[in-house]
């Protein structure tokens, strides 16, 4: 039986009408992204045709999903937006705050005593506002939707960029930051601009070695990290029918490296095996009962140039298995020869250290099998580990189940770490080292889907390469990052060569999946009698004040950073140890821009303080700007805030004095999180103007009071030596974004209107 199965009855019992509708409207054949949009439209019925990558759109999201990490800044948001129930279905899911170190059990037992303090401030608020409650070790809140909430044709949001997983099982899933999902729990419009639509087509069908992950590590090949900003990825043909509803997944998860709003499959056969599996039966048949509509319409998969703004094409039986990396996930490289040449020009080191497997990307029954496969032929064939090995399974339905079946035993037999149901190396909670900053060169395969430096275990020299949980395992098993499992010979225990032969696996488990206890906590009906407490010397959660509004005149502001190249959100807010601090404010924004290189020395956490003349870490210099009552900006390069949705990147610099953050180009969800805490968020109209900024440099903002829809912004940079320059600034802010800034944060104005 599903969660929420009156909800789903609901979505479908309208599908038809809106669909078809919209289909009137449009003036033509519809794409599966377009169809669930339209279904979805918070004034209900569609009345125009929208433009994409133009038109900010209203929607009503059928649910919510909220990662630990950031539900303790969404909770906190939500509770003083005077509300006393979420107006949708919502789900907190405790997987980010569980360190992988010693194993599932020791490392589980830590978590709850180290975060019980979070825990338990989750666990009150999701029973006081009708929240259901997913208990640490109970999986990573990606595998946990796609066995519990996802359902074809459906629409949810999410406080974790990898939300799109959820486009294997056809929904429109989408990442976004607390302050979005507030305004949805608290039961207003969500608002997006209407996205573009690229259409993948696959041909031909995966075989051997080739991996559903393999197709989206070659898409972002294709794309890079920015080619999918502001566009669904839609994928299609006879490769994505033969392909399994957990591979659809991992190529959708992925899909947020390369800066795609979601991703999405249409609704087939592979969809209902899984549905059915997971003890969903109800949800597909009610599925079957609009199936036509919750896939595209025919004509637009037979000639997708005409419907989609960019088309490509993929023959699964010409890919072959790729490593993706280091430090970034667009990097693509085939194994074997081309790894060797590659990584022999470019010093990357060839002995691998760890293989990981499993990730919200790769943790499914699938993955494992096909990953214990290998492990399994190592064993009998007699080949040595040369490498460590560690394992995150993605559920606790999914630990239980391949622990029946002797899976996870396999990899024990080679010594291999199992880790707790959670993310772990994933994102930075690996104790690997004692002193990250000082540890040595060295490379790592995982499965995982991003690779940034210092992501997994804060090491800036450890060098991760993202492969199929397959090929993670081989070349673990190998010890190096050139071995082909497909032509490479390894030397077993008696002297002799052996080979690998092809992963084998199951799509589904033989028996049926299984589980003891999932970890859930429903609420109460009625949580009006449920306190939460947060104590006011807690180091761990901090209750919010209201933002000022930073008003329309800006004058005499100071240049804090201006950041040189690659700048993501773990640059601008990192996680491993700082996790601990995301539900205090004024803790967390410590680590304000720490990773973020200055463009005038080339060195992080180092910057200069006009007050002074002195130079030292971000955060301080900005709370002695603070301290004076001085504003700031930011200036940034492309790309600007890409990775995770992590609003803290936004929350931090607003809190600290930031007024203005100016770059080349945004990555999409930070972009709406800077709007959404009430700042300026803007772009060089002429991006050589980002080496008009000097160091020394005040700024002011010369129209401001005429701050408006589509209308340039102009900026005054007064150099040290007194000349200056006059910068032409766009921003895409809408009535009602500029109605955010104005009250000082999205928030205050949900305060407002609900008071009133």
């Amino acid at each position: 039986m599903a969660f929420d199965i009156e909800m789903i009855k609901d979505v479908y019992s309208r599908t038809k009408e809106r669909v078809d509708i919209a289909r009137e409207v449009v003036g033509r054949p519809l794409t599966l992204s377009e169809k669930i949009l339209y279904n979805h439209l918070w004034d209900g019925n569609p009345t125009k045709a929208f433009e994409r990558g133009k038109d900010y759109v209203d929607f009503a999201p059928d649910r919510i999903a909220c990662q630990d990490a950031t539900a303790q800044m969404a909770l906190l948001q939500f509770m003083q937006a005077g509300k006393s129930k979420v107006a949708v279905p919502t789900t907190v899911h405790c997987d980010h705050l569980i360190q992988a170190k010693e194993g599932a059990v020791a490392d589980l037992k830590h978590a709850n005593s180290v975060s019980s303090e979070v825990f338990n401030f989750l666990e009150s608020v999701s029973n006081k506002y009708g929240i259901g409650f997913w208990k640490p070790g109970a999986g990573i809140i990606h595998q946990v939707v796609l066995e519990n909430y996802a359902f074809p044709g459906g629409m949810m949001i999410g406080t974790d960029s990898h939300t799109v997983n959820a486009g294997g099982l056809g929904m429109v899933a989408i990442g976004v930051g607390g302050a979005d999902a507030v305004d949805v729990m608290a039961g207003m419009a969500w608002e997006l601009k209407f996205p573009k639509l690229i259409g993948v087509k696959l041909t031909g069908k995966l075989s051997g070695w080739t991996a559903p992950k393999d197709v989206i590590l070659k898409v972002a090949e294709i794309l890079t990290v920015k080619g999918g900003t502001g566009a669904i990825v839609e994928y299609f043909g006879p490769g994505a029918i033969a392909m399994s509803c957990t591979g659809k997944g991992t190529i959708c998860n992925m899909g947020a490296e390369i800066g795609a709003t979601t991703s999405t499959f249409g609704y087939d056969e592979s969809m209902e095996r899984y549905l059915r599996s997971t003890d969903r039966a109800d949800v597909a048949d009610a599925a079957n009962a609009v199936k036509e509509y919750l896939t595209a319409d025919a004509e637009v998969y037979a000639n997708p140039e005409h419907y989609f703004d960019q088309v490509i094409e993929i023959n699964l039986t010409e890919l072959g298995p790729l490593l993706n990396g280091p430090f970034t996930p667009d990097l693509s490289t085939s194994v074997g020869k081309d790894m060797k040449e590659k990584a022999t020009a470019n010093d990357w080191p060839i002995a691998v250290e760890w293989g990981l497997i499993g990730s919200c990307t790769n943790s499914s029954y699938e993955d494992l099998s096909r990953a214990s496969s290998i492990a399994q032929q190592a064993i009998d064939k007699g080949i040595k580990m040369k490498s460590e090995l560690g394992i995150n399974p993605g559920s606790e339905q999914v630990r239980y189940t391949a622990e029946r079946d002797g899976i996870l035993q396999v990899f024990e037999r080679l010594d291999a770490k199992i880790f707790t149901n959670a993310c772990g190396p994933c994102i930075g909670q690996w104790a690997r080292y004692s002193d990250p900053k000082n540890a040595p060169k060295n490379s790592i395969v995982h499965s995982f889907n991003r690779n940034f430096a210092k992501r997994a275990d804060g090491n800036p020299n450890t060098h991760a390469f993202v492969a199929s949980p397959e090929i993670t395992a081989a070349i673990a098993i190998a010890g190096r990052l050139d071995f082909n499992p497909m032509t490479d010979t390894l030397i077993n225990e008696d002297g002799q060569e052996v080979m690998f032969d092809e992963p084998t696996g199951w799509e589904l488990p033989p028996k049926g999946f299984a589980v003891q206890d999932n970890g859930y906590l429903a609420p109460e009906a009625d949580g009006s009698h449920v306190q939460v407490n947060v104590s006011p010397t807690s180091e761990r959660l901090q209750l919010l004040e209201p933002f000022e509004p930073l008003g329309n005149t800006i004058n005499g502001a100071k240049l804090l950073i201006k950041a040189f190249g690659k700048c993501t959100t773990d640059h601008i807010s990192m996680a491993g140890p700082w996790l601990r601090f995301r539900g205090h404010l004024d803790n967390i924004s410590n680590n304000c821009l720490i990773g973020a290189v200055n463009a005038y020395n080339q060195q992080t956490n180092f910057v200069k303080n006009q007050l002074t003349g002195e130079y030292g870490g971000v955060p301080d210099v900005q709370r002695a700007y603070k301290k004076a009552g001085i504003k700031t900006i930011v200036v940034g390069d492309h790309n600007y805030g890409e990775g995770s949705s992590r609003e803290h990147a936004a929350m931090e610099p607003r809190f600290l004095g930031v007024a203005a953050v100016i770059v080349k180009s945004f990555a999409r969800i930070h972009e709406t999180n800077l709007k959404k805490q009430g700042m300026l968020g803007l772009t060089f109209a002429n991006e050589a103007d980002y080496d008009l900024i000097q160091e020394d440099d005040t700024f002011n903002f010369l129209n401001l009071n005429e701050f408006a829809p589509d209308k340039q912004l102009t900026l005054e940079a007064v150099h040290a030596d007194g000349s200056k320059d006059i910068i032409k600034l766009n921003h895409t802010y809408n009535d009602a974004q500029i109605a955010w800034y104005n009250e000082g944060s999205a928030l205050n104005l949900i305060k407002k209107q609900n008071a009133s």
